[in-house]
């Protein structure tokens, strides 16, 4: 279970799709001047070196932020994402401006958004990356750090004393139980507050298995889900994710048309051959 290092897939087109409406939601909650908390279960360590062993075995960031990173002509809903990109690999004496040699992960981009009445709490299970998660953030006052289970700890933190969240569920379903537990923590967190924003980000290995999890938070009786869904190929019965997405209960306002307008610019990009994209409300109002 704590084998998973991110590292691995840091800046592939899932963590495209998925930090990219990431920024959406908290910049769209945060028109209004109420603080909020951002809930991170599955944190990571905070940014990457896309020139470690890590990246550098699978390329995964080739096919992904390597590709748009130094995009000029993007819709308003990637303009911010990739701002952060290239902030965060500004600054390095020894690295070209040209080179895209570092990834932030979740943490790190809503760092860099947050407002002085926001905060951030954020769970990491794997003892190496809460090690490197805690150097990144030392004496960052607005920042605290939970080294533990990301599930359990997002049912401690509900509801929060702002009353409003942007909750990110991010797993690395290496045991086939985490989807069972990811819609389980979800329905049980939404009962204790209920308006909180809870992004699920998902991959689709076996579609089966994904769509299962789906279907469980679809029929709970929990209103007002959208689905995002990137594919760049088919769906198979080989090994490798072929899809990724977004599961949004409480999406803020204009979330859904926003990442239409980014799916169609992403898609012709990312597209590996038969893939397709959805934006669909799977439960209304």
């Amino acid at each position: 279970m704590l084998s998973y290092r991110h590292g691995f897939h840091a800046g592939n087109y899932a963590d495209v799709l998925k930090h990219s409406i990431l920024l959406q939601a908290l910049s769209l909650l945060q028109k209004k001047d109420k603080p909020l908390v951002y809930i991170d279960t599955h944190a990571g360590a905070g940014g990457y070196a896309l020139e470690d062993d890590f990246a550098q075995k699978t390329g995964e960031y080739l096919e992904g932020i390597g590709k748009l990173w130094q995009e000029t002509s993007v819709p308003q809903a990637m303009t911010a994402y990739l701002e952060a990109v290239r902030h965060f690999n500004e600054g390095n004496e020894e690295q070209a401006t040209d080179e895209l040699a570092w990834y932030p992960g979740s943490p790190a981009i809503v760092d860099m958004h947050l407002r002085e009445q926001d905060r951030m709490l954020l769970h990491e299970l794997h003892n190496t990356d809460v090690e490197l998660l805690q150097e990144y953030f030392e004496g960052a006052r607005q920042v605290k750090l939970v080294h533990g289970d990301g599930l359990q700890g997002l049912l401690a933190a509900v509801p929060p004393l702002e009353r409003r969240a942007l909750v990110l569920v991010d797993p690395s379903y290496e045991l086939k139980s985490d989807y069972q537990d990811v819609a389980d923590t979800l329905i049980k967190a939404h009962r204790k507050f209920a308006t909180g924003v809870y992004l699920l980000w998902y991959p689709v290995v076996n579609r089966a298995q994904t769509e299962a999890m789906l279907t469980k938070l679809k029929d709970s009786g929990i209103r007002r889900q959208l689905r995002i869904e990137q594919s760049i190929k088919p769906d198979s019965d080989e090994f490798g994710m072929t899809a990724a997405g977004l599961w949004v209960i409480n999406p803020p306002w204009q979330l859904d048309t926003q990442a239409e307008e980014l799916l169609a610019w992403l898609h012709p990009r990312l597209n590996q051959g038969g893939g397709s994209v959805t934006v669909t409300w799977e439960v209304g109002e």
